[in-house]
């Protein structure tokens, strides 16, 4: 019952965490759309109030004529609409996920032996210390160096980049690349509590007080929405990556998660510059480049064994390390778990032999099982059923 209940909390965290995201995506993309596609108002008494930009858009049957000031708007109106709780809900959402499924579950999710030793304490401070860090170093960062945009973007990528190698050494490859992926959402949901959404207040207040309104909360605020669109698609691939292993599980795994962002960063910049009516296919045939070669390097290499022995030992081999590494969690009474993983059940007759090739995918090629290594497969198993799987997944023949 404790599994089945972890999962309708799972799931309903999950679900919840995708619908406010795609509310703060989609938000946080119209905008840059919107902002993109102003054009300087025609009407003169527009101009004079201070509108900067305008744009008419159909949809929906109505149609919509959003303004733009240069600064602040001459009077406040009465319903002014702020933009960040769907910003936050995505971050509360998400880090309870993290919690729940990682944190929790640290010796399962975070560590790897192979890649580091580490106890579930010092796994999950190290995680922590990857959000908090995250987000103090690049603010920094944009404190001192914000003037400088050209050198502020190196320094933020070098950051991404180290960031991105020092977690996939410390952690499991699939909780390295989530954490990166959340360490950057950290930063993104910070800019707008930290940054965005203070400034709007300041320029409210000092409107409310009859005060000139000071030009740089505007300019801190852009700045911080422009970094959170480029971080965008970086962070959606590092939140999938984990239904993915051939990505995280791949030799410099940190190599490929940088790869991937970059992809994701040269989109977005074609989308970036398609609004503005610059269409540059350079952005977009760099990106599939780079996808392109990422999948090629990380295909699937041939396995090699030297095993000759006959169907029936071949069989009989797989079933023993199937019983030895497997059956833990696959199987009809699970000794790890309350109930068998993804339905999976070992210990049934049959069940091998119909499994084989998703046996073979993440036990041989991927090496995403057993989960964390957590029952010690040796790379000679694994051999071994990657020869039985190759030589056709024979089951041992019905004896007489």
């Amino acid at each position: 019952m404790e599994a089945y209940l972890f999962d309708w909390a799972n799931l309903l965290l999950r679900w919840l965490h995708v619908i406010v995201a795609i509310a703060w995506i989609g938000s946080s993309f119209y905008f840059v759309w919107l902002d993109n596609h102003l054009t300087p108002p025609t009407d003169e008494q527009l101009r004079q109030q201070g509108v900067g930009g305008e744009l008419w858009a159909v949809h929906g049957g109505g149609f919509y004529n959003p303004q733009k000031y240069l600064g602040a708007p001459p009077r406040l109106p009465e319903h002014l609409h702020w933009f960040y709780w769907e910003s936050y809900s995505t971050w509360l959402s998400g880090f309870s996920l993290f919690t729940l499924v990682y944190l929790f579950n640290a010796r399962t999710y975070l560590i790897d032996p192979s890649v580091a030793s580490l106890t579930p304490t010092i796994a999950v401070a190290a995680a922590l210390g990857f959000l908090a860090l995250g987000w103090v170093v690049y603010d920094l960062m944009c404190r001192l160096f914000g003037k400088n945009e050209r050198l502020l973007s190196t320094l933020i990528i070098g950051y991404v980049i180290a960031a991105a190698w020092g977690a996939c050494h410390l952690f499991s490859g699939r909780a390295a690349f989530l954490i990166i992926g959340a360490m950057i959402a950290t930063i993104m949901s910070a800019n707008v509590f930290f940054w965005i959404i203070p400034g709007q207040r300041k320029v409210v207040a000092a409107m409310k007080a009859g005060q000139p309104v000071d030009p740089v909360h505007g300019q801190r605020g852009k700045q911080r929405s422009v970094h959170n669109t480029y971080f965008t698609l970086p962070v959606l691939f590092a939140m999938l990556s984990n239904h993915y292993s051939m990505t995280y599980s791949a030799s410099n795994n940190w190599v490929v998660l940088v790869l991937m962002m970059v992809a994701g960063v040269l989109v977005r910049q074609f989308f970036i510059l398609r609004h503005k009516g610059k269409t540059q296919p350079i952005y977009p045939v760099l990106a599939l480049t780079i996808l392109a070669g990422v999948a090629a390097w990380i295909a699937p290499k041939p396995v090699a064994t030297s095993a000759t022995t006959s169907t029936i030992n071949q069989f009989a081999e797989v079933q023993h390390i199937v019983q030895a590494r497997c059956i833990q969690c696959h199987s009809s009474h699970p000794s790890l778990i309350d109930s068998p993983a993804k339905g999976l059940m070992f210990d049934q007759p049959g069940m091998i032999e119909a499994k084989s090739q998703l046996i073979y995918q993440q036990v041989v090629q991927q090496k995403m099982m057993p989960l964390g290594n957590l029952t010690n497969i040796t790379d000679e198993e694994r051999a071994v059923i990657a020869h039985w799987v190759e030589g056709g997944a024979a089951p041992a023949p019905v004896q007489p």
